[in-house]
């Protein structure tokens, strides 16, 4: 990137590169092997990130809530994706849900799923427990389905989120589980953090919004992901 970037604007690379350092330090980019990439806003404060695409962001919750099948053991995420989901469920539905997010459990107060809370740390960026406690907690549990929230997917870059231990947390509710679902706004896509979670073909599934273009996806697809537009 920054050699066919200096051949284009006749600049020397060096200054390419101090020019790439001083954005990534501004945040508005995240350095990656050969270039950058955008830097996801999802990183932001909690609050700031309800602002972010609401409606994109209702959307999937409310098509990540209709997949939940009665019966399952399911392990949902933190965050304002997660919450959507947490809302839209099926008050009446017979399933168990598994969270380490203290939000998504309150959501579901009133439903008919039987809530398990994960303890541990509590990471309030995305308020949800990290940590050796909360790894510990997840041994007892093997999830049908994760429904997991990223910062950024690239099909490069892969699943990224912006805290090292809530990487770890993801990670190993991922491998624990037998079907990892992504749910991903459009400020997500394409974009990357500084911590990777997976490969982003380990994603069985990624839910995005009903308006996105298909060159934004294709190459999810060439990974047998399938895409799932939340309409």
């Amino acid at each position: 990137m920054a050699k066919s970037a200096a051949s284009d604007l006749d600049l020397s690379e060096d200054t390419i590169r101090r020019d790439l350092r001083e954005l990534a330090s501004e945040g508005k980019l995240q350095r990656v092997h050969g270039g950058a990439l955008p830097a996801s806003p999802a990183v932001g404060a909690l609050l700031a990130r309800t602002l972010i695409v609401p409606s994109e962001k209702e959307a999937i919750g409310r098509c990540a809530a209709a997949m939940i099948l009665p019966g399952q053991l399911v392990f949902i995420d933190g965050g304002t994706t997660a919450l959507q989901l947490a809302k839209h469920l099926d008050r009446q539905l017979k399933a168990t849900i598994v969270t380490h997010s203290p939000q998504v459990a309150t959501a579901l107060s009133d439903h008919a799923v039987d809530v398990h809370v994960i303890g541990g740390r509590l990471f309030k960026h995305s308020m949800v427990s990290v940590g050796a406690t909360a790894l510990l907690a997840l041994k007892d549990f093997r999830p049908d389905v994760f429904f997991m929230g990223v910062t950024g997917i690239h099909p490069e870059a892969g699943l990224t989120t912006g805290d090292a231990e809530e990487a770890v947390m993801k990670r190993a509710i991922a491998e624990a589980s037998g079907e990892l679902v992504v749910m991903a706004s459009s400020e997500k896509l394409l974009a990357a953090s500084s911590f990777v979670i997976l490969d982003a073909n380990r994603a069985n599934t990624v839910l995005v919004p009903d308006d996105t273009k298909e060159a934004t996806v294709r190459q999810f697809r060439s990974m047998g992901i399938e895409i799932i537009h939340a309409r």
